[in-house]
């Protein structure tokens, strides 16, 4: 087989979304469309508008609000890790943009959506850094003096939350996790959102994901603890007070998240972990089906969650 036909090959793909060739090419199918930010208020009462956080790695973000706000009142802040396999995904596309918009509408919050760098041209742990980075940047204004006066009006650093969806969540763990060992200043990171996570073990066989393996070439499979939480030391001291995961019943993943929740309840930690099982439901359903009846309820979930105030 000559070279050019070699170029052609298939070295990985994640269809219908992701594609990646050996020639070093890679095509995606979703997140690369772009929707525009509004700093005016949305048809549901939310603004937003897109921020550089890490110049020389090209990280960037949006932020949202609520629209109606005045300038005495704090809001919990939310930082939210897209998924996509490390591969693909985006803030700024129409279907994370809607989400974060929907989310931020009914949770009454500020948001900070964060657009990390992607596999394989950035291999993992790139995207680990730049989700650090993000909280970084983020606990850089907890003095209210930051660049941004939305961040400073609006955010209240006492009740600040991570989240993500798929791999999304498995940034979102890794964060609070490394939380526990630096110093955020009067950042306080009091919860944390895992839906329908993605993480391994050889309890239950829940081998790594092939997009995992692609996407992080010095990974360790099982004994890596990024990507399997009951192998990290760290476990028992992970920040977060309180943590919420979310399963779907007919989600092929859905027991990674039940793995995530026992092992988490098992390490020592002494926060409070809540899981919902959402019936009939496949992997990320909501993304994809926001107005059904299951999305919405799921919705309304990481809401009251983010706003339970019996842990401030």
């Amino acid at each position: 087989m000559d070279s050019s036909t070699n170029t052609s090959q298939i070295e990985f793909e994640f269809l219908p979304f992701f594609r990646s060739y050996k020639d070093g090419r890679v095509e995606r199918y979703f997140g690369t469309d772009v929707v525009p930010a509004s700093i005016e208020e949305s048809h549901i009462g939310v603004s937003s508008k897109d921020v550089v956080l890490v110049p020389e790695n090209n990280i960037s973000a949006r932020l949202y609000i609520p629209a109606t706000l005045n300038h005495t009142q704090k809001l919990p802040l939310l930082i939210y890790f897209h998924g996509g396999a490390y591969c693909f995904g985006s803030p700024f596309c129409a279907t994370y943009h809607n989400h974060l918009t929907s989310l931020v509408a009914e949770a009454n919050i500020v948001a900070i959506s964060v657009d990390y760098r992607l596999a394989p041209e950035h291999p993992l742990p790139a995207a680990f850094q730049d989700s650090w980075d993000a909280l970084k940047w983020a606990a850089s204004y907890s003095d209210g003096n930051g660049p941004d006066n939305w961040l400073n009006k609006y955010a209240d650093f006492q009740r600040v939350f991570v989240a993500g969806d798929s791999s999304g969540s498995t940034l979102a763990h890794a964060v609070a996790v490394k939380a526990g060992e630096e110093d955020l200043g009067g950042l306080k990171l009091l919860g944390l959102c895992a839906i329908h996570p993605d993480f391994a073990s050889k309890v239950g066989d829940l081998s790594p994901t092939s997009a995992w393996n692609f996407a992080c070439p010095d990974t360790a499979g099982w004994d890596d603890p990024r990507i399997n939480p009951a192998v990290d030391s760290r476990l028992s001291r992970l920040v977060c007070e309180m943590v919420l995961v979310c399963v779907a019943e007919n989600d092929e993943m859905k027991e990674r998240g039940w793995f995530y929740y026992d092992a988490l309840k098992k390490s020592g930690w002494k926060g409070k972990i809540e899981i919902m099982e959402t019936p009939g439901e496949r992997h990320v359903f909501h993304l994809f089906n926001p107005a059904c009846e299951n999305a919405v309820r799921l919705l309304q979930k990481l809401a009251s969650f983010i706003n339970d105030q019996s842990y401030e």
